[in-house]
């Protein structure tokens, strides 16, 4: 990557727009799948109540057209040599705008639990079980359903707005769509997050919009993941782009691991960890998990089974905004290797309730086995200990669920870098974990994605050559070291449960 790259004797370059939880980035890649330049721009997080996390829709979008026009200007590439622009986003945040393109709301975040009663009314309705069937999901405050509801219940005027055609609703993807051509679409990876669609035969659910009474003039057109979604406006960029591919965020980098065929998985440690695996053209529901449309490329679908942590790199920043332990997310590592265990302290970070496979809104967060011989190194190595615990977590609902084996887990997002994190996670797993060398691969998926759509490469083959590992790290713990220390996070963890109970 550098700034002095001028891009004409490359044979194709793709810009791919990475619009996630904290910051929006934008990464231009060449025709070898390798980052050319690359910008970041963050945004501010709003808390307006315990459990509410909120974001500025027109900051989404600001700062992810500024990222776009700062990497092209770092690149020294001009609009028109750009063959295609790919879209991927955080999931689950829903957005309401009205027709001219204008934000009637916050955006509610994906870590956002305001729903909880109104998951738990639904509960009580008996009408999970067909949520589960119709979509893949569980009826949790995460997903995107209920979120629409609450706006358009505590928000009279935004029902009639929908009631007069006029509102728009979407998920990031569709937001920055929607500014960017004017199409109000979205693509299965998203739209299978919502609630609100059928993971089986791919449309939005009429039964599933009448329990939550949320009208369909709302929803984006679906269109395949890998395909035309429409040009950018061109004062936007400079010229207009075609824009060939949107995928959510985790199914993004699910393809830049090029895990494209069944029983293949990634973990990515970001804001929270997701663990995608690929369970090709089958849809797999197995307890605790949730299935979800990985990508359609053509009439092509291939499903993924997804385990969600939502609190894993927040984690690591709580401890340096919250507790102050740290100056910087980057001190944890240095900060853990001052000591060769935690000293008998479990961390369980449920900072905003428990996702895969506990699906617990309402534990909370806690530190446990602490002694007046603790230091902030011992709780800085529970925290790193307590990624990989609950990676573990959920590794074994999906072996059980689905039935297979998991030979390697691929590790991507900013806390892959941490390398004392991946020796954990192998540890605690028992098996290897691989690193890319290309460490930026939900970028890297959207750019590939996007790329295929407009002939750049010629198939998932030649996408699959393009990977490889930068480090691999194989366990070193012994067998019963680990299991203890598995054993101490799971007691852990049900106290966080039972102490939420307590509460109650």
């Amino acid at each position: 990557m550098g700034p002095g790259y001028a891009g004409p004797d490359v044979g194709g370059l793709v810009l791919a727009l990475d619009q996630g939880t904290s910051s929006s980035r934008a990464f231009l890649f060449d025709s070898e799948g390798q980052p050319l330049a690359s910008a970041q721009l963050p945004f501010r997080q709003h808390f307006p109540q315990p459990g509410w996390v909120e974001h500025d829709p027109e900051e989404i979008w600001q700062t992810q057209l500024a990222a776009a026009r700062l990497a092209l200007r770092r690149a020294r590439v001009r609009p028109r040599q750009l063959v295609a622009i790919g879209i991927t986003n955080q999931r689950e945040t829903t957005l309401l705008w009205d027709e001219e393109g204008h934000p009637v709301a916050n955006a509610i975040v994906w870590q956002d639990r305001r729903t909880a009663p109104l998951c738990g009314r639904l509960r009580q309705q008996g009408v999970e079980p067909l949520f589960r069937e119709r979509t893949g999901l569980v009826l949790d405050p995460y997903f995107s359903g209920t979120k629409v509801a609450w706006l358009l219940e505590h928000r009279p005027e935004l029902r009639r707005l929908a009631a007069r055609g006029r509102l728009r609703f979407g998920t990031v993807d569709c937001w920055l769509l929607y500014r960017l051509t004017g199409r109000h679409a979205t693509d299965p990876s998203n739209a299978s997050r919502t609630l609100l669609f059928d993971l089986h035969h791919r449309r939005w659910d009429e039964e599933l919009l009448g329990i939550l009474g949320v009208p369909d003039s709302l929803l984006p057109e679906v269109l395949p993941s890998c395909g035309y979604f429409g040009e950018t406006r061109p004062e936007l960029l400079g010229a207009p782009v075609p824009v060939t591919a949107v995928l959510g965020d985790q199914q993004a980098a699910l393809f830049g691991q090029a895990c494209l065929g069944p029983g293949e998985a990634k973990n990515t440690y970001g804001t929270g960890s997701f663990l995608l695996m690929n369970t090709g053209a089958q849809a797999v529901l197995a307890p605790g998990l949730i299935a979800t449309i990985a990508w359609q490329i053509g009439q092509q679908v291939t499903y993924a089974l997804e385990g969600s942590n939502f609190v894993s790199g927040a984690m690591v920043q709580w401890l340096r905004d919250g507790l102050g332990i740290i100056a910087s997310s980057q001190e944890i590592e240095a900060l853990a290797r001052q000591v060769e265990d935690s000293g008998g302290v479990c961390v369980v970070p449920a900072l905003t309730g428990l996702g895969s496979p506990h699906w617990d809104p309402h534990a909370r967060g806690l530190i446990v086995g602490l002694t007046r011989g603790t230091t902030r190194a011992h709780i800085a190595r529970a925290t790193l200990e307590a990624l990989a615990c609950q990676t573990r977590d959920v590794v074994e609902a999906m072996e059980a669920g689905a039935g297979l084996h998991l030979p390697e887990l691929r590790a991507d997002g900013g806390a892959a870098s941490n390398d004392l994190l991946l020796q954990l996670q192998a540890d605690l797993l028992g098996r290897p974990v691989l690193r890319p060398q290309v460490a930026e691969t939900t970028a890297l998926g959207a750019a590939l994605m996007a790329g295929l759509a407009v002939g750049l490469w010629k198939g998932l083959d030649e996408l699959r050559a393009l990977w490889r590992p930068q480090a691999r790290f194989h366990p070193l713990m012994s067998p019963q070291q680990r299991e203890r220390l598995y054993a101490d996070w799971r007691r852990a963890v049900e106290r966080a449960r039972t102490w939420a109970q307590d509460e109650g």
